[in-house]
């Protein structure tokens, strides 16, 4: 039934049939804790069982993924190690100078994995319960217009920055070192709001210590179906949020890549699965390599836009 499975799939070709002999690791370029890490942590054991070979996660982090992304560029194209990324591979290219190895040169796309909303969150005695009262009140008080993000270039940034530069407010970023120090940040007072993951901001609204006030993608978020979009409160078109995917040295054959799709697409589209993505806010996406690659595509020609109107540098 598994090997049915795999081969009905859009991207499968026969060579999916074959095991992948040899252990796998899968590099991800974050933190424990994370989605990331724990998107991989979740999927490892069922890519374990479709490959026939064991796949072992290991952390890697550091400069915003570039650290787990520069020793899987450097490792050998036979398919062993394979990164778990997110975001920063379509943004670190136009922030970071002197990087050991080409994001786009070096790594070859194996497949998106999942997609995630961010949520914008205000301290709750802050006040504003929508948008356009956020906005209606940082304008009116300019010095409120302090954001927190976990680190420059990050979604958590980037998203607010383009709000308020379309909503013509100038702000203040304030970068914190991961997720958990932004919302420690966010509860001191240090900021009045900032974006998050939706898993990092669920306890904290249901214990009332911040407000939601929009998500970041086209959709609202199943967790959170009554707070409304940007888009939908004023801003058309606005759409950012943030994504997981698997990448491989580059060089690596074909045959290999696509085996390692098919695994990954089987592994986080499990039934069981599905509840424990939804509450990290996870939607699942797997296409397979040449999707990957045209989003990947696409989305650097966003982001390098982006950086480049908001002037932002590792040092801003």
């Amino acid at each position: 039934m598994l090997r049915r499975a795999l081969l009905a799939l859009p991207f499968a070709t026969p060579a999916l049939a074959q095991t992948h002999d040899r252990p796998v690791r899968l590099v991800i370029a974050f933190p424990p804790g994370g989605s990331t890490d724990i998107l991989g942590r979740l999927i490892a054991p069922r890519m374990s069982e479709v490959l026939s070979s064991t796949v072992t996660p290991e952390n890697r982090s550091g400069a915003s993924g570039a650290v787990g992304a520069g020793f899987v560029a450097q490792s050998a194209p036979d398919g062993t190690t394979l990164l778990l990324d997110s975001g920063g591979q379509t943004v670190n290219p136009f922030l970071m100078r002197g990087l050991s190895f080409d994001y786009v040169r070096d790594l070859a796309p194996v497949t998106l994995l999942a997609t995630l909303p961010l949520i914008l969150v205000v301290r709750a005695e802050f006040g504003p319960a929508t948008l356009p009262d956020l906005l209606a009140g940082l304008r009116a008080d300019p010095a409120q217009a302090r954001y927190g993000s976990v680190g420059v270039g990050a979604r958590t940034h980037l998203a607010m920055a383009q709000l308020l530069r379309r909503a013509g407010i100038p702000g203040e970023h304030v970068p914190y070192r991961g997720g958990s120090d932004q919302i420690a940040g966010l509860l001191r007072g240090d900021v009045p709001m900032g974006f998050t993951s939706v898993a990092l901001a669920a306890p904290l609204i249901r214990d009332g210590r911040v407000r939601p006030v929009a998500v970041s993608l086209a959709q609202r978020a199943s967790q959170f179906p009554e707070v409304p979009t940007i888009a939908e409160q004023g801003f058309a078109g606005f759409a950012m949020g943030d994504w997981l995917g698997l990448l491989v040295a580059a060089a690596t054959p074909a045959p290999v890549i696509a085996r390692l799709a098919a695994a990954a697409a089987n592994a986080v589209n499990q039934p069981e699965l599905a509840p424990r993505l939804a509450a990290l806010g996870l939607t699942p996406a797997a296409g397979g390599p040449a999707a990957f690659a045209r989003f990947l595509a696409e989305e650097r020609g966003v982001m390098e836009a982006l950086i480049r109107d908001e002037g932002i540098r590792l040092d801003s």
